[in-house]
């Protein structure tokens, strides 16, 4: 799993195409699970989106921080 620089902020997280097709079928599921766990530790970033990377075997989790507007989204 890796990060991006302070401007863009996305957790990559490389596993097998099956995988991703699964993530993906449900990402607004998953968006809504990580978001209330990231809640519930009262952090101020938040799942903006979850999308296939530019390769076939990882995914994008793009990050958003309510609290610092520098930190947004990208891709």
């Amino acid at each position: 799993m890796t990060t991006k620089d302070s401007s863009r902020k996305q957790v990559i997280i490389p596993m097998s195409k099956v995988n991703v097709d699964n993530i993906l079928a449900l990402a607004n599921k998953y968006v809504a699970n990580i978001n209330r766990a990231l809640k519930n530790v009262k952090s101020s970033v938040t799942v903006d989106f979850i999308h296939p990377g530019s390769k076939t075997s990882l995914i994008k989790v793009i990050l958003k921080d309510h609290k610092n507007p520098l930190f947004h989204g990208g891709h």
